[in-house]
């Protein structure tokens, strides 16, 4: 039997930040913010990882840290079996072919002082000089028309475009050097649910057709339903449960999934009314100051005392779903 290896192993990911400290002594030490706490998964080739949890969970600053736009503080970054974590600027512009990203804001990703064709041809320009003029306008026209652009608004400026068009620019400047992995950094959450759904579906068919392997960062868990084939649940910094998509939506293991999946609201108001809601207790804690043993202790139904003492790490409740709770 064929294993296949993965594009991406990320293992015991962790970024930190120093912050000054409160107190007017020098002596005094510094806090320490923790974004990302230790964090592993693997992305395989024409796979799509969806990412989900709460604001200021550290899905973000993962997705920077895997391109090295924010230096990880510790861990390993596995690039095709190649440490990425401390390489230097040389190797990184290297890998800067095969892994690209999209951004959440449309508008604000693209330079409003240049046209389409500028933004899209800035890729090829910086990564591939060796391309003629003519070879890099018929590549971008190319791109333009796959992504549902038209040759005629090649000349045009971000401003003229509506949001869903904008994203399109973003995308197609994302393609254009045929990259191996996508990080899309909630690339449909400023966009209108009918514009989320033709942006969603653009990227499975562009996918299919390139081969493209996917780390889709979004709140909604109807859209990461949608669109993942493995789905990681992130609460303050760690990965809280990481399952196959059909596990996860059917039969959830940790509780704070459980409780993400309980808010999602059922097209059917009978459903609705009738849906027994698993609602948390309580604010999400800082990172800055976490809770000791289980960092989602403060706010579990099932919280025990042991639950202080010691941090879960993720372990196998079955073939398809791994999650970080010593109680399951």
């Amino acid at each position: 039997m064929t294993t296949i290896a993965p594009l991406l192993s990320v293992s015991d990911l962790k970024v930190h930040f120093e912050l000054a400290s409160e107190s007017p002594w020098p002596w005094a030490s510094k806090r320490v913010l923790k974004a990302v706490d230790g964090v592993s998964f693997d992305i395989f080739p024409g796979e799509t990882l969806g990412v989900v949890g709460e604001s200021g969970c550290g899905k973000s600053t993962l997705a920077r840290a895997v391109l090295n736009l924010i230096p990880a503080t510790s861990g390993s970054l596995l690039w095709q079996g190649q440490e990425m974590r401390g390489a230097s600027a040389n190797t990184w512009q290297g890998l800067r072919k095969s892994v690209q990203m999209i951004f959440q804001d449309p508008l604000a990703s693209l330079n409003p002082r240049m046209t389409v064709s500028q933004i899209i041809a800035e890729p090829l320009r910086t990564h591939c000089p060796q391309m003629s003029g003519a070879e890099v306008m018929q590549k971008v026209r190319a791109m333009m028309v796959k992504v549902g652009l038209t040759e005629s608004q090649i000349n045009r400026y971000p401003h003229e475009f509506s949001g869903g068009q904008c994203q399109r620019i973003g995308i197609a400047r994302a393609l254009v050097l045929e990259p191996k992995l996508i990080i899309c950094d909630e690339p449909v959450s400023a966009l209108d649910v009918s514009i989320q759904a033709q942006i969603i579906n653009l990227l499975m068919e562009l996918q299919a057709q390139m081969g493209l392997a996917l780390i889709f960062i979004a709140h909604d868990l109807a859209v990461v339903k949608h669109i993942s084939q493995r789905v990681m649940v992130m609460y303050l910094g760690r990965a809280m449960e990481l399952a196959s998509k059909d596990a996860i939506y059917k039969s959830p293991g940790h509780p704070y999934t459980q409780a993400l999946l309980s808010a999602i609201p059922l097209p059917d108001p009978q459903l609705e009314r009738s849906k027994t809601l698993e609602l948390l207790s309580g604010e999400l804690p800082s990172p800055i100051n976490p809770p000791s043993g289980c960092t989602f202790r403060t706010r579990c139904p099932k919280a025990l005392p042991a639950c202080a003492e010691n941090r879960p790490e993720l372990h196998a409740l079955n073939a398809f779903t791994q999650v970080a709770c010593d109680l399951i």
